[in-house]
C-alpha cells in the first residue's frame, strides 16, 4: 500500500505545503497574471460611481461583483448593470438568489451554524436560485456568483447541457472558500471557473491550492471585518507570483456590512465603492514599485464574462 503522501500526489493533490514559494506559470488566456475586481458593487448607481472613480484614479477594473443578490434587484436594474458592463467591456458578476440568512431557519444565526449562512435550504430554494439566474441571463448576464455547493453543481451541469449559456462564468463566494487543494479541486470539478479562497491563508498554502487547480483564484487583499479584516497590500506582488492567474479584490476594514443593500443606504454604498477603488490604486502602486515585471491583463479581455446582447 502506498503512503498517504504518494497516494495524494498520484491524484495530483500536493501532500504538503511547499517549503519555498513556487512561481506559478499559469496565466489568463491573454497572458496576464492578475486582474482587478471591485466587490460589493450593489446596483447601477454604485456601478457608475465605481467606474467614475476608477477613471479618475486611472485604476483598470476588469470585473465588478455584487453581494446582496439578484433577487433584490428589479429587472430594470439588472438590465442597466448589464448595459453598463457591455458599454465598458467589464465583467458584471451578480450573486444568485436566496440564502439561509434570508430564510426562516435559526441555525444560520447560531454560533456553530454560521457556516450555513449562504447555503440554500431545500429544493425550493435551489429552484428559486436557478430561476433568479435565468431571469438575469435573459438580460445578458454572463457571470454568476454562487455560495452553495449543490447549486454550483446544478449550474455547471445545466451550462454543459446548454440549458444555460456555455460562456457563463461561474464564480464561487468567499463564504464557501476552500482552505485546501482538495476542496478547491472539488469546486473546479463541479464547474467553478473562478474560486475565492480564504484571505487568511499563508502564501505557501495559497501555492498548494494553485498547484491543484487551473481555475482562476480570487483573493481579498483587504478583507471585510466579517471575514477577518486582513490587510495584505505588501503581499500583493507575491500573491500574484504564486497564485497567477488571480483577481485581486478589495474589501474594506472598519466599514459597515451593507447586505442586503438598497436605496435606503445607497449613499453609504457609493462611498464604500469609491474607497475600494482608492484601495486598488494603493495596491497597484505597490505592485509597480515592488515587481514592475508582473503583467496585468488588458481591459476588455475576450474571456471576461461581459454581458451579452446590446
Amino acid at each position: 500500500m502506498r503512503s498517504v503522501q504518494e497516494a495524494m500526489e498520484a491524484l495530483g493533490c500536493p501532500a504538503r505545503d511547499p517549503a519555498e514559494l513556487p512561481i506559478s506559470k499559469k496565466r489568463f488566456p491573454d497572458g496576464g497574471q492578475y486582474r482587478i475586481e471591485i466587490p460589493s458593487t450593489e446596483g447601477p448607481v454604485v456601478l457608475r460611481a465605481t467606474l467614475a472613480e476608477a477613471e479618475k484614479r486611472n485604476v483598470p477594473v476588469h470585473r465588478i461583483s455584487q453581494g446582496s443578490g439578484m433577487m433584490l434587484m428589479t429587472a430594470a436594474e439588472i438590465a442597466e448593470m448589464c448595459a453598463i458592463g457591455r458599454e465598458h467591456g467589464i465583467e458584471v458578476n451578480l450573486f444568485i438568489g436566496p440564502r439561509a440568512t434570508f430564510d426562516v431557519g435559526a441555525q444560520a444565526f447560531s454560533a456553530a451554524g454560521r457556516t450555513l449562512g449562504l447555503s440554500l435550504r431545500g429544493a425550493d430554494q435551489l429552484r428559486y436560485a436557478i430561476e433568479d439566474l435565468r431571469r438575469a441571463v435573459e438580460f445578458g448576464l454572463r457571470s454568476v456568483l454562487v455560495s452553495d455547493i449543490g447549486v454550483l453543481g446544478l449550474i455547471g451541469k445545466m451550462r454543459e447541457a446548454g440549458d444555460l449559456p456555455r460562456e457563463l462564468v461561474i464564480k464561487t463566494s468567499v463564504m464557501m472558500a476552500p482552505a485546501n487543494p482538495a476542496s478547491a479541486r472539488i469546486l473546479e470539478d463541479l464547474g467553478a471557473n473562478t474560486i475565492n479562497i480564504p484571505s487568511d491563508l499563508a502564501l505557501t498554502q495559497v501555492a498548494s491550492i494553485r498547484a491543484a487547480i487551473d481555475a482562476v483564484i480570487d483573493f481579498y487583499l483587504e478583507a471585510p471585518d466579517n471575514i477577518g479584516g486582513f490587510i495584505r497590500y505588501y503581499e500583493a506582488a507575491d500573491l500574484v507570483r504564486v497564485a497567477s492567474p488571480i483577481y485581486l479584490k478589495f474589501g474594506l476594514r472598519n466599514a459597515p456590512d451593507v447586505y442586503p443593500s438598497g436605496t435606503h443606504i445607497e449613499h453609504t454604498v457609493v462611498a464604500l465603492s469609491r474607497e475600494r477603488v482608492r484601495r486598488a490604486e494603493i495596491a497597484l502602486e505597490l505592485i509597480k514599485r515592488q515587481a514592475p515585471e508582473l503583467v496585468m491583463s488588458p481591459l476588455r479581455a475576450p474571456d471576461l464574462g461581459v454581458p451579452a446582447g446590446g
